[in-house]
């Protein structure tokens, strides 16, 4: 049976006032990562997206609104509407890749800790990753499963992209690693061809960088910039191939170059570009990190630091409240606490106390915004919360992010039966 939704409810909360907060138990911990997977598998690893409004079979067949501002608009209402309105619009659940990638990610963390029950997921998402490649075009990528307009162009459903194949195509490679399966490098190593063959650029003046959304996008978009060197400079390591590396270490010296003196990034270098979000943010520095690991470099540490300093600084309230902008307290957004956690844990060596306040943003979380059928609402506004439960913005990131808290708690978590292939 699917798990419902509450999404036609709106329900205040209030970010100050709130009681002291206690440790994360372990029963809570392993309630959450059962009822997470099982959720996630009822649904048939498929789900609604905050950007899948265009999929409604209602909105197309109304080509006088197929245009720029009305994709806009209905993807931004949709978004951001307290009540959940696809059925209405008929928008179906989808497998997304990215989201599949995240499982993937998350259940490689769970075998690590020894739970053999894993396997069988592992081999699904694999193969659901095998299926989902993006259709002709001669290297493994993968694009979301939705349209989606951009202030200037539309990405149609499926086609390739920097982000989406880049978060696959790492944990492919992590299932490499973890597996020895060389068909996951294989993969990995023509996703990083895709990256150098269709998004890597240079101009005249020697200015470096990759593509995103699509090949013909020339802007710097930090976070994309440093997403692809980590994940080349990983195949690097994993294959000794130089192709990758040199462009990897030009476009990531290029975006470090435009850390700001706070330790900040804007989103990207064009003047509508110029936002400092928590998640973007995280995605830097643990890329940065990850870099740094793979080229064995403390080139870039002071860059580390600073960045860090300014996140860890900016982002948290003290009762475990994450920010999504470095400004402001609104919205509390579901991808920024998984991306908290997982950058708070990443850069635990900087700050001792990083952990514990990864175990107090997810004690918020599960007080304010979990779901006890097995999901994490989406965002709190200022006077309500949008329930809506997306598969891999809010459940698929929460995962990952639980996944990691868990090795660093030694916590145990629960027996979960695998009930085999998904049905079609």
């Amino acid at each position: 049976m699917c798990i419902s939704q509450r999404g036609s409810r709106c329900a205040s909360l209030t970010l100050i006032d709130m009681p002291p907060r206690s440790p994360v138990s372990r029963s809570d911990v392993q309630a959450t990562i059962r009822k997470l997977l099982a959720n996630c598998q009822t649904n048939d690893w498929a789900g609604h997206d905050p950007y899948d409004a265009l999929n409604s079979p209602v909105f197309k067949a109304l080509p006088l609104l197929n245009h720029r501002i009305p994709r806009i608009v209905l993807t931004q209402a949709l978004k951001r509407s307290p009540i959940d309105f696809r059925g209405f619009l008929r928008i179906p659940k989808t497998r997304n890749p990215k989201g599949i990638a995240l499982l993937l990610l998350a259940l490689l963390n769970l075998s690590r800790l020894g739970e053999p029950f894993q396997e069988g997921l592992i081999e699904l998402m694999i193969e659901l990753l095998t299926d989902l490649r993006s259709p002709g075009v001669p290297y493994w990528c993968w694009g979301y499963s939705f349209p989606w307009q951009t202030r200037t162009i539309i990405v149609p459903s499926c086609s390739p992209n920097l982000v989406c194949t880049v978060f696959v195509a790492s944990a492919l490679l992590d299932a490499y690693e973890q597996r020895n399966e060389s068909r996951c490098l294989n993969m990995a190593v023509s996703a990083a061809e895709y990256l150098l063959e269709e998004l890597y650029w240079t101009d005249s003046s020697g200015l470096a960088g990759f593509s995103y959304p699509l090949p013909s996008s020339r802007g710097q978009v930090h976070n994309s910039n440093f997403l692809a060197a980590a994940f080349l400079c990983r195949v690097y390591k994993c294959t000794g191939e130089e192709r990758f590396r040199r462009p990897a270490l030009t476009v990531a010296t290029y975006s470090v170059s435009k850390q700001q003196l706070d330790g900040s990034w804007s989103y990207g270098e064009a003047p509508w570009q110029r936002w400092i979000d928590n998640f973007h943010t995280g995605y830097n520095l643990c890329a940065l990190a990850s870099i740094s690991r793979s080229m064995k470099t403390v080139d870039f540490q002071s860059c580390i630091r600073r960045g860090f300093d300014f996140y860890r600084n900016t982002f948290f309230g003290d009762d475990g409240r994450v920010r999504y902008f470095h400004n402001r307290n609104y919205p509390v957004d579901i991808h920024c606490i998984a991306q908290s956690i997982i950058t708070l844990l990443e850069f635990k060596q900087l700050d001792p106390g990083n952990v514990r306040l990864a175990q107090s943003v997810l004690h918020s979380a599960l007080t304010r915004m979990w779901d006890d059928r097995g999901f994490f609402y989406y965002r709190v506004l200022p006077f309500c919360t949008i329930r809506t439960s997306y598969m891999r913005w809010s459940q698929a990131w929460m995962l990952v992010a639980i996944s990691m808290l868990l090795s660093e708690s030694s916590v145990e978590i629960p027996h979960v039966t695998y009930s085999g292939a998904p049905a079609e």
